[in-house]
C-alpha cells in the first residue's frame, strides 16, 4: 500500500471535526486529510430544517445504532441516530443552539480540567458564532455559524412559554446569555431558511484550500502507532485498504460512539476489552468507553381542541400545498423552523440552585421521535434531565470495524435519576395544566390520566423514554487513572493522538450538545496550532 502523508489527519467530519479541518488549514502552513465515513451532504433533506423527520432513519446518512436491551427502560433496546455525512449529526439534528450551563464548565475545572472553565470556553463560543442579533458580552457576529431566531411566531409557542410564567419559570429571551433558567423560543442553526451544519459553515468554505483533502465513504480502521506515538491511520474506501502519514497529529473527532470505537480497534484501551476480541494491547487505557452519558427525554403527548397543529398541516393536500410554496417561494413557515421551536429550563426542586430540567416544546405529535405524526391534532412537551448521574459504556462488539460497538448506556440507575426524570414529569403537568394552555388540551394522550403516582410515572418514564439524541463522556478529559485524554486533549501515553468531541466531556453539559461540541473543535484547534508554534506537535509533512 502507498501512504500519502499530511501534516493533520482529522477522522470524522462531524460538528469537531469541521471546525478542526477550518481552523488547522486557514492559514496554508498545514496540510490536513479529513477522513468522513458517510457521503457527502448532498441529501435534500438535509438542508431543509424540518427535514429531521427524513434523515432520522435514512441508512445512507444515519449510523442508525440501537442500544443493548437496557434493565432501566424495561429492558427495551433504544435506537440512536448519528450522522453518517459530512457535518455529521450537525446535519441531521434538531437544530437547536444551546452551549450550556457557565458552571457546566466550571464543574469540568474543578474535576482537574484547567483551562476549560466558563470563561475560558465563552471566546469560543463567540469566535464561531454569526448571531443574528449582533455582538455582545456573551455572543459573536462574524464566525461561521449562523444561529437566527424563529422568525414567526407560534400560537402554541407563545401559550406555552405564557403558561410557564404562571408558574413562576420566568420568560428568558436567550438562554445562551446571563442564565439559561426561563421559558421562550429556542434559537437555531439556520441560514436563510437553510440548515447551517458545521458542514456549510466550517467545512464547505475551506475546502477550496489546495492543502485541505476531504476523503468521504473513508471507514477508519485504526491509528497506526510506532514506538509510542500515533503516525497515521489505516481505512477503507470503495473496496480498498489505504493508509494515510501524519506528520505531525492524529485527532479522532467520530464522536462519543465512534471515537471509543476507534481507540480500542486500534489496541488503545481496557486490555480485558481488547483481549476479548484478540486485539494486542498498544496501551492501557481502562477508562476507554467507559463514562457514558445521555439525556433521557419522557414526553407529554396532548390532543389538541384546535386542528392548527403540524400533525393538521401534514393530514392536509391544501395545507401541505401551501407549506411547500411558503418554503420555496420564501424560505419561510414550518419547513424553516424545524420541530421544536420553544422550551425552557427549570428546577425540578425549587431548592436547587440551578436547572436540572430541560423542556422542549413541539407542535406536533408521534409515538416515536421522527416517525410519522399522528391522526389527530397534537403537540408534545418533552422533559430530559440535564445532569444525570447514571452512566455506561460503549465497546468493541467484534473486532471488525464495520460492525457497531456494543452501547449500554444504562439509564436510571441511580435512585436520583429517577427521581428527577418524575420531578420532570410532574413539573411539565404543571405546566400544561397552566390558564394559558388549558383551552388546547382536549385529552392527555400519553402517559394518560390513570398515571397519577410516581410509581406509576417512573413505570411511564422506564417503557416510554426515549434518548433526545446527546451522548457524552467516553473518552473522558482528566488527570486520573480512568481519563482517558489530558485537558489539552492528548491521549494519555500516546504521542501525536487527541481526541476532540463530545466523547471528551467529562460531564454532559445541561442541554443540547451541538454547540459544545462545535466550541471543543474550536479550543483543540487553538491548542493544536500553539503547540506546533512551541515543537511540541506538527512538522511540515509536505517540506
Amino acid at each position: 500500500m502507498s501512504a500519502s502523508k499530511f501534516d493533520y489527519i482529522i477522522v470524522g467530519a462531524g460538528s469537531a471535526g469541521c471546525v478542526l479541518a477550518n481552523r488547522l488549514s486557514a492559514d496554508g502552513r498545514y496540510s490536513v486529510l479529513v477522513l468522513e465515513a458517510g457521503p457527502r451532504d448532498r441529501y435534500p433533506w438535509i438542508h431543509v430544517p424540518i427535514g429531521y423527520g427524513k434523515t432520522m432513519f435514512h441508512t445512507g446518512i444515519n449510523w442508525g445504532y440501537w442500544t443493548e436491551a437496557d434493565p432501566g427502560i424495561a429492558g427495551r433496546s433504544m435506537y440512536w441516530p448519528r450522522g453518517k455525512v459530512l457535518g455529521g449529526s450537525s446535519s441531521i439534528n434538531g437544530l437547536i443552539y444551546i452551549r450550556g450551563q457557565h458552571e457546566d464548565f466550571n464543574d469540568w475545572v474543578r474535576l482537574g480540567n484547567e483551562g476549560w472553565s466558563w470563561q475560558d470556553v465563552l471566546p469560543y463560543f463567540r469566535r464561531s458564532e454569526r448571531q443574528q442579533r449582533g455582538a455582545d458580552d456573551y455572543h459573536g457576529d462574524d464566525g461561521p455559524l449562523s444561529v437566527s431566531d424563529i422568525p414567526e411566531r407560534n400560537e402554541l409557542c407563545d401559550a406555552f412559554i405564557a403558561a410557564g410564567q404562571e408558574i413562576d419559570i420566568p420568560r428568558n429571551d436567550d438562554f445562551n446569555g446571563a442564565t439559561q433558567e426561563g421559558v421562550g423560543y429556542f434559537q437555531l442553526t439556520v441560514r436563510n431558511g437553510r440548515r447551517c451544519s458545521a458542514a456549510v459553515a466550517f467545512l464547505r468554505p475551506a475546502m477550496e484550500r489546495p492543502n485541505l483533502h476531504v476523503e468521504t465513504d473513508a471507514l477508519c480502521e485504526r491509528v497506526l502507532l510506532q514506538g509510542g506515538r500515533a503516525v497515521g491511520v489505516r481505512y477503507r474506501q470503495g473496496g480498498r485498504t489505504l493508509e494515510a502519514r501524519a506528520g505531525g497529529e492524529v485527532i479522532i473527532a467520530s464522536g462519543a460512539i465512534n471515537s471509543p470505537q476507534i481507540l480500542e480497534l486500534s489496541g488503545i484501551g481496557d486490555p480485558a476489552v481488547l483481549g476479548e476480541h484478540g486485539i494486542p494491547v498498544n496501551h492501557a487505557l481502562p477508562g476507554v468507553g467507559g463514562n457514558l452519558q445521555d439525556h433521557l427525554q419522557a414526553r407529554l403527548i396532548l390532543r389538541c381542541t384546535r386542528a392548527i397543529t403540524t400533525n393538521d398541516d401534514l393530514h392536509s393536500f391544501a395545507r401541505r400545498m401551501r407549506i411547500g410554496l411558503r418554503y420555496l417561494l420564501r424560505r419561510r413557515g414550518p419547513l424553516a423552523v424545524g420541530i421544536n421551536q420553544a422550551g425552557g429550563f427549570a428546577r425540578s426542586d425549587p431548592e436547587l440552585h440551578r436547572p436540572d430540567i430541560q423542556f422542549h416544546f413541539g407542535t406536533l405529535s408521534s409515538d416515536v421521535p421522527g416517525s410519522p405524526v399522528h391522526r389527530f391534532p397534537g403537540f408534545t412537551v418533552s422533559t430530559c434531565q440535564l445532569r444525570p448521574t447514571s452512566s455506561g459504556s460503549v465497546h468493541l462488539r467484534t473486532n471488525d470495524p464495520a460492525q457497531y460497538p456494543s452501547i449500554r448506556p444504562n439509564y436510571l440507575a441511580t435512585d436520583e435519576d429517577c427521581r428527577v426524570m418524575v420531578n420532570g414529569v410532574k413539573l411539565a403537568r404543571r405546566l400544561v395544566a397552566a390558564a394559558s394552555l388549558r383551552p388546547y388540551i382536549a385529552a392527555e394522550y400519553s402517559p394518560g390520566p390513570d398515571a397519577q403516582s410516581d410509581d406509576a410515572l417512573l413505570e411511564f418514564v422506564r417503557r416510554d423514554a426515549t434518548t433526545i439524541f446527546h451522548p457524552a463522556g467516553t473518552c473522558r478529559m482528566g488527570n486520573d487513572g480512568v481519563a482517558v485524554v489530558d485537558p489539552r486533549l492528548r491521549v494519555h501515553g500516546i504521542e501525536g493522538l487527541r481526541v476532540a468531541d463530545c466523547s471528551v466531556m467529562p460531564k454532559l453539559i445541561s442541554g443540547n450538545t451541538n454547540a459544545a461540541a462545535i466550541m471543543i473543535g474550536e479550543k483543540a484547534a487553538d491548542m493544536i496550532l500553539a503547540d506546533a508554534l512551541r515543537g511540541h506537535g506538527s512538522h511540515n509533512a509536505a517540506a
